[in-house]
């Protein structure tokens, strides 16, 4: 049996080879909302100058995508004012209707799977494209964070991408790892945070909604 890989470790890894050099690298950050942002930040921050890229066309309905955003919005304002740190975020379109034609081809597919790790690869694959274009020396996401989500399929898009977009580097993250997601509890509670139910499309919200008549 193959030892299942630590990209925590890994990203440790990368980390401690950056102190070496005297200049914070520019780190694109996909995001998906402000919960999940917090110990990723928290993390980064020291040793990136990082930027947010809110690639969430997947999210349904726009109200919740915008709920999201705004969130998200006032949490940098409010992490910067306590932590020194300033994010910029980058908000590109919102496009629903092309999300629901794209996983509208998936819909037997259950939450976790299939579905779930295209939906991850289309919105990494386009903050990628935008980290490449822009000349940003690392590219990760937030999603790794969250227990309900693969970290090993994430890291596997990140790997493919890196490959796609060879001038960026794919920083490897298991958000999850070293208390993360105690500590994403904890900032939840610090900042108020708004905690969504559901990871984000429409099929998601119905299997949530299906789940809670249960």
């Amino acid at each position: 049996m193959m030892a299942k890989i630590n990209y925590y470790l890994i990203g440790e890894k990368i980390i401690a080879d950056l102190q070496k050099k005297d200049r914070k690298p520019r780190l694109l950050l996909h995001a998906c909302c402000a919960p999940c942002s917090s110990y990723p930040l928290t993390y980064l921050c020291p040793y990136f100058d990082v930027t947010i890229y809110y690639a969430n066309s997947n999210i349904y309905p726009q109200e919740e995508y915008l709920k999201r955003l705004n969130e998200l919005k006032r949490f940098l304002k409010e992490f910067e004012k306590k932590e020194g740190f300033h994010i910029d975020l980058v908000i590109p379109p919102y496009n629903l209707d092309d999300y629901q034609d794209f996983l509208a081809n998936y819909i037997e597919y259950p939450e976790g799977s299939l579905r779930c790790f295209l939906c991850y690869e289309k919105r990494m694959d386009e903050s990628y494209e935008y980290a490449s274009k822009n000349h940003f020396d690392y590219f990760t996401t937030t999603l790794s964070v969250s227990r309900f989500k693969n970290s090993l399929k994430i890291n596997e898009i990140g790997a493919k991408l890196e490959k796609i977009y060879p001038n960026t580097k794919y920083f490897y993250s298991d958000f999850k790892k070293n208390n993360g997601n105690l500590i994403v509890k904890k900032m939840k509670e610090e900042y108020s945070l708004y905690q969504q139910q559901y990871c984000g499309c429409k099929y998601s919200l119905l299997e949530r909604e299906k789940h809670l008549k249960k």
